[in-house]
């Protein structure tokens, strides 16, 4: 990554890193985003015992760790990479490759005004990144028409050239909301009242699977994660009160989905 953000990460941050010594008992890294180094003692590469870090880490590939403790006065970063999970994980090297992709982007268009990449951040990145702190975050408000970058302070020229790259190149992320429904009822009517209850759903957008009796997966995909979360509530609401209306047991898990 050509930019790099000034200062240090904070404490819990979870950061990108490239390997580049490792010794018998600790890993030196380099920080992606910040111009620094950080350490990662072997107690902190992974759980139980090691006896070869290079079984764990190779100098080169990246990784992605979670900021333990600072010491500014001695430039000192202490890393953890056993403590980030899957999920943070995925997310940090998604918003990397998201990232390098906006600055991708970025030097392309700087090219076409012949430009370099460290010209285009001062003309454009550094501009966007004092209000969003990523380029990311900003070009998605351009692909979503909620930001001309002309009113950032960059070049109308510039501005609409990478507006129209932007929405050409980058497409709205989807985001997916799910949760688990279990629905049943003693009527004797019952298959008729599950399938009133689960067309309710079908008929609002909503995603049905069904995983065996009485469980259903609910699921929604959208661009917007606030507006996924509140048609999936507003339809689940709405089947939850037909459900006891026709007298079915139901309820909806969203943690499990």
């Amino acid at each position: 990554m050509f930019y790099k953000k000034k200062g240090f990460p904070e404490v819990n941050d979870v950061v990108m890193c490239t390997v580049k010594r490792v010794l018998s008992h600790s890993v030196f890294v380099s920080l992606e985003e910040y111009d620094k180094e950080g350490m990662v003692h072997i107690s902190e590469v992974s759980p139980g015992r090691i006896r070869n870090l290079r079984d764990y880490v190779v100098e080169g590939k990246k990784i992605v760790c979670k900021v333990l403790r600072l010491n500014q006065e001695r430039g000192q970063i202490d890393l953890s990479l056993r403590r980030v999970n899957l999920s943070q994980k995925k997310k940090k090297i998604d918003d990397y490759k998201q990232e390098m992709k906006a600055e991708k982007l970025l030097e392309n268009v700087g090219r076409e005004f012949k430009f370099n990449l460290d010209r285009m951040y001062k003309e454009v990145g550094d501009k966007i990144l004092e209000k969003y702190g990523s380029l990311t975050e900003a070009f998605q408000e351009v692909v979503n028409d909620e930001l001309k970058l002309n009113k950032l302070g960059i070049k109308e020229d510039v501005s609409k050239r990478i507006e129209l790259v932007v929405k050409e190149k980058m497409k709205p992320p989807i985001v997916s909301v799910k949760g688990i429904l279990k629905i049943s009822t003693k009527e004797s009517n019952g298959i008729e009242i599950i399938k009133n209850v689960l067309n309710n759903l079908v008929n609002k957008g909503i995603n049905v699977t069904y995983l065996g009796a009485p469980k259903y997966r609910i699921s929604l995909e959208d661009e917007d994660y606030k507006k996924a979360e509140s048609k999936l509530k507003d339809a689940m609401d709405s089947s939850l009160q037909l459900a006891k209306k026709l007298k079915a047991d139901a309820e909806f898990d969203r943690k499990n989905g």
